[in-house]
Protein backbone atom coordinates (compact mmCIF):
# COMPACT_ATOMS: atom_id res chain seq x y z
CA UNK A 1 0.00 0.00 0.00
CA UNK A 2 2.94 2.71 0.78
CA UNK A 3 4.07 1.81 -2.22
CA UNK A 4 0.97 2.79 -4.44
CA UNK A 5 0.50 5.79 -2.66
CA UNK A 6 4.08 6.86 -3.47
CA UNK A 7 3.13 6.56 -6.85
CA UNK A 8 -0.11 8.43 -6.69
CA UNK A 9 1.44 11.13 -4.59
CA UNK A 10 4.45 11.31 -7.29
CA UNK A 11 2.10 11.88 -9.87
CA UNK A 12 0.75 14.75 -8.52
CA UNK A 13 2.49 18.18 -9.41
CA UNK A 14 4.63 19.91 -6.95
CA UNK A 15 1.72 22.13 -5.41
CA UNK A 16 -1.14 19.14 -5.87
CA UNK A 17 1.21 17.25 -3.67
CA UNK A 18 1.59 20.44 -0.99
CA UNK A 19 -2.09 20.81 -1.04
CA UNK A 20 -2.57 16.69 -0.36
CA UNK A 21 -0.01 16.75 2.45
CA UNK A 22 -0.84 19.91 4.44
CA UNK A 23 -5.04 18.26 4.23
CA UNK A 24 -3.29 14.67 5.67
CA UNK A 25 -4.97 13.12 7.91
CA UNK A 26 -3.21 9.90 7.85
CA UNK A 27 -2.12 9.86 11.37
CA UNK A 28 -3.22 11.16 15.14
CA UNK A 29 -0.79 13.83 14.50
CA UNK A 30 -3.23 15.66 12.36
CA UNK A 31 -5.45 15.75 15.81
CA UNK A 32 -2.35 17.64 17.69
CA UNK A 33 -0.79 19.87 15.02
CA UNK A 34 -1.38 23.55 14.42
CA UNK A 35 -0.47 22.99 11.03
CA UNK A 36 1.06 20.43 8.21
CA UNK A 37 4.83 21.54 8.13
CA UNK A 38 5.67 20.57 4.20
CA UNK A 39 8.89 22.28 3.76
CA UNK A 40 10.65 25.23 1.96
CA UNK A 41 13.18 26.54 -0.88
CA UNK A 42 13.14 25.47 -4.79
CA UNK A 43 11.25 22.76 -5.62
CA UNK A 44 14.23 22.21 -8.33
CA UNK A 45 17.03 22.17 -5.85
CA UNK A 46 19.70 19.87 -6.32
CA UNK A 47 20.49 20.00 -3.09
CA UNK A 48 18.10 18.41 -0.06
CA UNK A 49 18.03 18.52 3.54
CA UNK A 50 15.58 16.03 5.62
CA UNK A 51 14.94 16.20 9.29
CA UNK A 52 13.14 14.43 11.94
CA UNK A 53 10.21 16.40 12.64
CA UNK A 54 8.78 19.46 13.23
CA UNK A 55 9.10 21.64 16.75
CA UNK A 56 7.20 23.73 18.68
CA UNK A 57 8.17 26.93 17.12
CA UNK A 58 7.89 24.97 13.20
CA UNK A 59 4.62 24.21 14.37
CA UNK A 60 3.64 27.40 14.84
CA UNK A 61 5.47 29.09 11.75
CA UNK A 62 4.42 26.49 9.39
CA UNK A 63 7.84 26.49 8.18
CA UNK A 64 11.18 24.04 8.75
CA UNK A 65 13.95 24.65 10.71
CA UNK A 66 13.21 27.96 11.77
CA UNK A 67 14.21 28.02 15.69
CA UNK A 68 17.94 27.85 17.18
CA UNK A 69 18.48 24.82 15.08
CA UNK A 70 17.52 26.29 12.25
CA UNK A 71 19.81 29.45 12.28
CA UNK A 72 22.74 26.84 12.75
CA UNK A 73 21.80 24.97 9.87
CA UNK A 74 20.36 28.70 7.89
CA UNK A 75 24.71 29.70 8.96
CA UNK A 76 26.22 26.59 7.70
CA UNK A 77 24.41 26.35 3.89
CA UNK A 78 25.26 30.23 4.09
CA UNK A 79 29.05 28.99 4.63
CA UNK A 80 29.33 27.36 1.70
CA UNK A 81 27.84 29.75 -0.52
CA UNK A 82 24.37 28.96 -0.66
CA UNK A 83 21.39 30.14 0.57
CA UNK A 84 17.62 28.95 1.76
CA UNK A 85 16.19 29.78 -1.13
CA UNK A 86 18.99 27.80 -3.55
CA UNK A 87 18.17 24.62 -1.51
CA UNK A 88 15.07 22.63 0.12
CA UNK A 89 14.60 21.56 3.63
CA UNK A 90 12.20 19.38 4.84
CA UNK A 91 11.55 16.88 7.63
CA UNK A 92 10.88 12.81 7.69
CA UNK A 93 7.61 13.99 9.88
CA UNK A 94 5.32 16.85 8.31
CA UNK A 95 3.62 17.38 11.87
CA UNK A 96 4.67 17.77 15.48
CA UNK A 97 4.71 15.30 17.30
CA UNK A 98 3.66 16.64 21.62
CA UNK A 99 5.79 17.62 23.13
CA UNK A 100 8.16 17.07 20.66
CA UNK A 101 9.05 13.45 21.28
CA UNK A 102 10.78 11.12 19.06
CA UNK A 103 8.46 10.27 15.93
CA UNK A 104 6.57 6.61 16.57
CA UNK A 105 6.78 3.87 13.78
CA UNK A 106 3.32 4.39 12.83
CA UNK A 107 3.65 7.87 12.22
CA UNK A 108 6.68 8.00 10.16
CA UNK A 109 5.21 4.85 7.99
CA UNK A 110 1.92 7.29 7.47
CA UNK A 111 4.07 10.19 6.21
CA UNK A 112 6.96 8.31 4.62
CA UNK A 113 4.43 8.70 1.38
CA UNK A 114 5.17 12.35 1.42
CA UNK A 115 8.99 12.36 1.87
CA UNK A 116 9.46 9.79 -0.98
CA UNK A 117 7.22 11.56 -3.48
CA UNK A 118 9.07 15.21 -2.33
CA UNK A 119 12.09 13.03 -3.41
CA UNK A 120 10.59 12.09 -6.79
CA UNK A 121 9.57 15.43 -7.69
CA UNK A 122 12.63 17.66 -6.46
CA UNK A 123 15.16 14.55 -7.67
CA UNK A 124 17.72 16.22 -5.76
CA UNK A 125 21.48 15.41 -6.84
CA UNK A 126 22.47 15.98 -2.90
CA UNK A 127 20.24 14.35 -0.12
CA UNK A 128 21.68 14.96 3.04
CA UNK A 129 19.51 13.67 6.17
CA UNK A 130 19.91 15.22 9.43
CA UNK A 131 20.30 13.10 12.43
CA UNK A 132 19.23 9.71 13.40
CA UNK A 133 15.63 9.53 12.19
CA UNK A 134 16.08 10.60 9.16
CA UNK A 135 19.54 8.53 7.74
CA UNK A 136 18.07 5.08 9.09
CA UNK A 137 14.48 5.69 7.34
CA UNK A 138 16.43 6.67 4.02
CA UNK A 139 19.22 4.28 4.39
CA UNK A 140 16.99 1.30 6.00
CA UNK A 141 20.05 1.07 8.38
CA UNK A 142 19.92 0.64 12.02
CA UNK A 143 23.32 2.27 12.64
CA UNK A 144 23.56 5.56 14.17
CA UNK A 145 24.38 9.27 12.86
CA UNK A 146 27.72 8.97 14.93
CA UNK A 147 29.02 5.88 12.86
CA UNK A 148 27.67 7.30 9.40
CA UNK A 149 28.13 11.20 9.37
CA UNK A 150 30.68 11.87 6.93
CA UNK A 151 30.10 9.50 4.81
CA UNK A 152 28.50 9.70 0.73
CA UNK A 153 26.11 6.75 0.04
CA UNK A 154 24.84 6.05 -3.64
CA UNK A 155 21.23 6.66 -3.49
CA UNK A 156 18.06 6.02 -5.77
CA UNK A 157 17.95 5.43 -9.59
CA UNK A 158 19.51 8.31 -10.74
CA UNK A 159 23.08 9.05 -9.72
CA UNK A 160 22.30 11.04 -6.49
CA UNK A 161 24.18 10.75 -3.37
CA UNK A 162 23.36 10.78 0.13
CA UNK A 163 25.18 12.31 2.96
CA UNK A 164 23.90 11.81 7.05
CA UNK A 165 25.15 14.74 9.04
CA UNK A 166 24.38 15.45 12.75
CA UNK A 167 21.10 16.88 13.74
CA UNK A 168 21.62 20.82 14.03
CA UNK A 169 20.22 20.55 17.56
CA UNK A 170 22.60 18.09 18.41
CA UNK A 171 24.99 20.29 17.27
CA UNK A 172 23.72 23.08 19.39
CA UNK A 173 24.32 20.66 22.38
CA UNK A 174 27.59 19.21 21.97
CA UNK A 175 29.58 22.19 20.86
CA UNK A 176 32.54 22.28 19.57
CA UNK A 177 33.79 18.57 17.97
CA UNK A 178 30.59 18.66 16.54
CA UNK A 179 30.22 22.07 14.46
CA UNK A 180 33.56 21.35 13.20
CA UNK A 181 32.59 17.58 12.06
CA UNK A 182 29.22 19.77 10.39
CA UNK A 183 30.71 22.35 8.94
CA UNK A 184 33.67 19.45 7.19
CA UNK A 185 30.47 17.70 6.32
CA UNK A 186 29.01 20.74 4.27
CA UNK A 187 32.00 20.71 2.40
CA UNK A 188 31.40 16.98 1.53
CA UNK A 189 27.85 18.06 0.31
CA UNK A 190 29.59 21.34 -1.51
CA UNK A 191 31.91 19.13 -3.40
CA UNK A 192 29.42 16.41 -4.08
CA UNK A 193 27.09 18.87 -5.55
CA UNK A 194 29.65 20.77 -7.94
CA UNK A 195 31.03 17.13 -8.74
CA UNK A 196 27.36 15.33 -9.51
CA UNK A 197 26.09 18.93 -11.18
CA UNK A 198 22.66 18.31 -12.49
CA UNK A 199 20.89 14.66 -12.17
CA UNK A 200 18.38 13.65 -15.06
CA UNK A 201 14.96 15.19 -14.46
Amino acid sequence: MPDLRRKALSNLSFDDLRSETLNCTRCALAETRTQVVFGTGAPNAQLMFVGEAPGEQEDLSGEPFVGRAGKLLTRCIEEVGLTRADVYITNVLKCRPPGNRNPLLVEIEACRPHLNAQLDLIRPAVIVTLGNFATRLLLSTKEGITKLRGIEVPFGEYGAVLIPMLHPAAVLRNGGTALAQTRSDFVLAKRALGRIGTVPR
